[in-house]
C-alpha cells in the first residue's frame, strides 16, 4: 500500500474507533435539547475486515457468516428490507468491484458528518418538538438502497451506496449530511402517506418532498433533489406532465428511477416544489412544519399549497 493510500486508510480506521466507542457509549438523546442519537459503524468496520482479508474477493458464504450473521440490527433490518445477503453482495462486488474499493474515501468524513447531523437534529427539535430520534446505522449492502428508514431501526444508511451516488452532491460530506436529514423526516412522517401501501404518484411525492424540504431546512441543501439543471427551462412542461399522472399508482416514471449514473426520481423535485410553496404562503412557519411532516390528505395539501405547474418560488 502506497503511502498516499495508506494515510487515508488510517484516518478512516481512526474515525472507526472513536465513533464506534461513542455510539457504544451514547444514549440515543443525551439531553432535551441536544439529541445525540447512537450512530452505528461497527458493520462497516467488519465488512472491511472481510473483505481485506479476502484480497477483495471475499466469498458469499465469507460474507454471510463473518460479516452479515454477527452484525447489528439495523443490518439485519436492511438485509430483511433489501434483500442483502452473502449471495447478493457477493454478486455486486462481482459486478462492480470499484464501488466497494470506492467506498472506503467516505469513511473518513463520518466524523464530520456526525457533529453537523447533531447540529442538524438540534434544528429539528426547534422547528418539530415531537420528533424522535432514533439511531442510524451505516451498512454496507449490495449497492442499493442509499437509504431507508425502519420503525425498528430507525435510519439504515448504505455507505457504498451513498458513496457512488456521486450525482446526487459532488462533496460526500455535504451528502451524508443531507441524505440523513432527508431520512430523519421519514421517520417523523406517521400519517397516512406513511400507511398507504399502493401511493399514487401525487402521495408518493408529496413524501418525498417532505423530506427534502424539511431536511434543507435542518441541514442547508436537499438530499436527493439534485436536478436543477436537468429541468432548468422546462418547469411548466414537466409539472403539467406531473399533474396528469398524479393519481396513477404507477411510480415508476417519477420515483424511484435514479441510477448510480443518473438522477431520476424527478417526483421528489416536484413534490419538494408544492411543498415549498405551501410553506412560503403560510404565515405560521411553525405550524406549516408540522402540516408538512404530518401531511394526511394530499389532494387537499396541495389545493392549499397554491402550487401551479410552473410556478417561480422563492
Amino acid at each position: 500500500m502506497s503511502l498516499a493510500n495508506a494515510l487515508p486508510y488510517a484516518a478512516a480506521s481512526l474515525a472507526f474507533m472513536v465513533l464506534a466507542a461513542t455510539a457504544r457509549s451514547e444514549p440515543l438523546a443525551s439531553s432535551v435539547n441536544a439529541p445525540r442519537p447512537a450512530i452505528h459503524i461497527e458493520d462497516v468496520q467488519r465488512f472491511y475486515q472481510v473483505y481485506d482479508a479476502a484480497g477483495g474477493h471475499p466469498s458469499a458464504e465469507q460474507l454471510q457468516r463473518d460479516y452479515i450473521d454477527p452484525g447489528s440490527i439495523g443490518l439485519h433490518q436492511l438485509a430483511q428490507l433489501r434483500k442483502v445477503s452473502g449471495v447478493t453482495i457477493a454478486a455486486a462486488l462481482a459486478s462492480h468491484p470499484e464501488i466497494y474499493t470506492n467506498a472506503k474515501r467516505c469513511l473518513v468524513v463520518l466524523p464530520q458528518v456526525r457533529e453537523r447531523v447533531e447540529s442538524a437534529l438540534r434544528r429539528l427539535r426547534e422547528l418539530y418538538p415531537e420528533a424522535r430520534f432514533p439511531p442510524i446505522t451505516i451498512a454496507i449492502g449490495r449497492g442499493k438502497p442509499v437509504g431507508v428508514t425502519s420503525a425498528h431501526s430507525g435510519v439504515l444508511i448504505g455507505l457504498e451506496a451513498l458513496c457512488a451516488a456521486e450525482w446526487m452532491n459532488p462533496d460526500v460530506e455535504e451528502r451524508f449530511v443531507h441524505v440523513i436529514a432527508h431520512e430523519y423526516t421519514h421517520v417523523q412522517q406517521l400519517g397516512a402517506l406513511d400507511d398507504d401501501q399502493h401511493p399514487t404518484v401525487l402521495e408518493a411525492s408529496l413524501e418525498e418532498g417532505a423530506a427534502e424540504f424539511i431536511g434543507e431546512l435542518i441541514s442547508g441543501g436537499v438530499g436527493y433533489s439534485q436536478q436543477a439543471a436537468q429541468v432548468r427551462g422546462r418547469e411548466k412542461e414537466i409539472e403539467t406532465a406531473f399533474i396528469a399522472d398524479a393519481d396513477s399508482t404507477d411510480l415508476s416514471h417519477w420515483l424511484y428511477n435514479s441510477t448510480l449514473e443518473r438522477p431520476g426520481d424527478l417526483g421528489y423535485w416536484v413534490g419538494y416544489r408544492i411543498v415549498r410553496s405551501y410553506y412560503q404562503r403560510t404565515a405560521d412557519k411553525r405550524l406549516a412544519v408540522r402540516e408538512i411532516v404530518e401531511i394526511s390528505d394530499p389532494g387537499l395539501f396541495l389545493e392549499n399549497s397554491g402550487w401551479y405547474p410552473g410556478i417561480t418560488l422563492h
